[in-house]
């Protein structure tokens, strides 16, 4: 068994909500659809674990774990506002089961950070943004499948662009002070994510 099941009942326990009927499944067949290559279940089993060790510096626990569910349901590999239509799905989903307001604007910002666009100023959304670049920190192995996969998912565009592109991405986080935001990331993962980006890009 992995940890999806546990989690997601965790999940709206932690939230003091009843999970809408079906919306597992649904979620489940999202992260299995054919043009995901990094962006699948194999990425959410691995954020759902990184947060199991962080649970505890959750301010809402079960805010963080559903956006973790939510923040790539929708992934199109030539799209530009996944996060958007990733969180308009959440919030959908959320509020019949009588989220509060506050709740789902929470949730909303949660998912919408994860865009990377601004570094997070709120605890929950540093936490959640550092659980989804952890894989950045992964082992050399791990992080050279992870770059495969992403190419994979990008294999439309044409190499030279691609490789411009990458390398610009990826500077971009190796040009920060600090990649992870919050200090259990930076002591577990910011060296490794260092050493795995200047390989990558030399």
């Amino acid at each position: 068994m992995t940890i999806l099941d546990p989690s997601w009942n965790q999940t709206w326990i932690d939230l003091e909500l009843n999970a809408p009927e079906g919306l597992y499944e649904q979620l489940s067949t999202a992260y299995q659809e054919p043009q995901r290559h990094y962006h699948s279940q194999q990425h959410l089993i691995e954020c759902l674990a990184h947060f199991e060790q962080v649970r505890g510096l959750a301010e809402h626990p079960g805010e963080v774990a559903i956006a973790l569910w939510f923040h790539d349901a929708v992934y199109d590999v030539r799209g530009a506002n996944n996060e958007r239509q990733s969180a308009d799905w959440a919030i959908r989903a959320l509020t019949p089961c009588k989220a509060t307001p506050a709740t789902l604007r929470r949730i909303e910002e949660l998912i919408m950070a994860t865009r990377h666009d601004a570094t997070p100023i709120l605890p929950d959304e540093q936490l959640l943004v550092d659980i989804d670049l952890a894989i950045l920190g992964a082992s050399p192995q791990r992080f050279a499948e992870y770059d495969k996969q992403v190419r994979a998912e990008y294999s439309w565009v044409p190499s030279i662009l691609y490789r411009m592109k990458r390398k610009k991405v990826l500077q971009s986080f190796l040009e920060r002070p600090n990649i992870y935001c919050t200090q259990h990331f930076r002591a577990h993962y910011e060296a490794q994510a260092r050493i795995n980006l200047t390989k990558r890009i030399e």
